[in-house]
C-alpha cells in the first residue's frame, strides 16, 4: 500500500514540475513583453498629448462650442470595451468586464440602449454568453496592438455617428500608471468635457470650424484608441507575469508538501518491508530449533509425575 502511493505521489510531483516548467516561462515572456509595451506607450504620449492640447483649444473657440463633440448629440451611447485576447492573467478581465457591466447598466437606466463595441476574445466571449448584440467585433491583437487596430476600431466607433442617434462615447479599458499600479477606468471620451476647454488662444478657421472639427475627430480618437489600447496591453502583461509567478511559487510549494509525503511513504514501505524481512528470519528460526529438538535421540525428556 505504501509503494503504491509512493509511485502515485512521484507521478503527481513530476506532471506539477512539468506545469512550473510552462508557468516559469510564461512569467518570463510576459515580463519580457511589459518592457516593450512600456517603450510603446512611452512613444505615443506626446502626440496623444499634443492631439489633446489641439481638441481643447479648439474646445474654447466660440464656433466650435456648439459642435457635437462638445455639446452632445443623440441620446443614444457607444461603449467600446478593451479586453484580453488569453486568460492567464489573474483578475484582468473580470475587473474590465465587471466595470463594462457597471457603465452599461448606468446608461440603459437613463437613455436607450448602448451600441456596445468588443475588443479581446474575452470580451466577445462573455458577451455572447450573456446574448448581449455587438456592433464590431475585434480580436487576435490585443497583447500587441498596433495603430492600424486602433484605426481600425475607430472607423468602427464613427461609423455610429452617421445616424445622429449618437452622443456619446465611452472606453472601458485599464490604465497603466506603472509596474505597481494599473487602474480599471470607465472614461467617456466624447462629448469633451467642459475643464479641458481653459484657453486663451485665438483661432481663425480656414475652411469651416465643423469641417475641421468632422475631419479632425477620427485623428484624435485614432490617438486615444491607441494609447488605450497599449495601456491595456500593458497592464495584461503585468497581470499575467503576476498570476504566472504565483502559479510557479504554488506549483513549488505543492512540491515540496508532496515531497515530504513522498519520503514519509518511502520511509513507511522500507519499514514495512524490514519488519517483513525480521518477522520471516524468527519464523525460520523458531521452525529451525523445534526440528533440531525433535530429531536429536540423546535427549530424555522426563514423565510427568502421576
Amino acid at each position: 500500500m505504501a509503494a503504491g502511493q509512493e509511485r502515485a505521489l512521484r507521478r503527481r510531483i513530476r506532471s506539477i514540475q512539468s506545469t512550473q516548467k510552462i508557468t516559469r516561462a510564461m512569467e518570463l515572456i510576459a515580463a519580457s513583453r511589459i518592457v516593450r509595451a512600456q517603450q510603446a506607450i512611452v512613444a505615443s504620449r506626446p502626440y496623444e498629448q499634443r492631439m489633446n492640447e489641439v481638441v481643447s483649444e479648439l474646445a474654447a473657440t466660440p464656433e466650435a462650442k456648439d459642435h457635437w463633440i462638445f455639446a452632445g448629440g443623440g441620446e443614444r451611447a457607444v461603449v467600446v470595451v478593451l479586453g484580453a485576447d488569453r486568460g492567464l492573467s489573474g483578475a484582468f478581465s473580470v475587473s474590465v468586464l465587471r466595470a463594462a457591466e457597471e457603465l452599461l447598466g448606468s446608461l440603459s437606466g437613463r437613455g436607450p440602449q448602448p451600441v456596445v463595441i468588443g475588443v479581446g476574445r474575452k470580451v466577445l466571449s462573455y458577451f455572447n454568453f450573456r446574448e448581449q448584440p455587438l456592433a464590431a467585433r475585434f480580436e487576435g491583437f490585443c497583447d500587441r496592438p498596433r495603430f492600424e487596430d486602433a484605426q481600425d476600431v475607430v472607423k468602427a466607433v464613427t461609423e455610429q455617428l452617421v445616424g445622429g442617434e449618437v452622443g456619446e462615447i465611452h472606453l472601458v479599458s485599464t490604465r497603466f500608471l506603472s509596474m505597481g499600479s494599473q487602474m480599471v477606468e470607465s472614461q467617456r471620451v466624447v462629448p469633451i468635457q467642459a475643464a479641458e476647454r481653459d484657453t486663451t488662444t485665438v483661432f481663425e478657421f480656414e475652411p469651416e470650424p465643423d469641417l475641421i472639427l468632422d475631419r479632425l475627430l477620427p485623428r484624435w480618437l485614432e490617438a486615444e484608441m491607441f494609447l488605450a489600447l497599449l495601456e491595456s496591453a500593458a497592464s495584461f502583461h503585468v497581470a499575467q507575469q503576476r498570476a504566472m509567478k504565483a502559479a510557479t511559487d504554488n506549483a513549488d510549494d505543492l512540491i515540496k508538501t508532496l515531497s515530504r509525503a513522498m519520503n514519509r511513504a518511502r520511509q513507511d514501505a522500507i519499514t514495512t518491508e524490514i519488519m517483513e524481512i525480521v518477522g520471516g528470519a524468527e519464523a525460520l528460526r523458531q521452525a529451525g530449533l523445534s526440528e533440531q529438538v525433535v530429531g536429536r535421540p540423546d535427549i530424555y525428556v522426563l514423565p510427568e509425575a502421576s
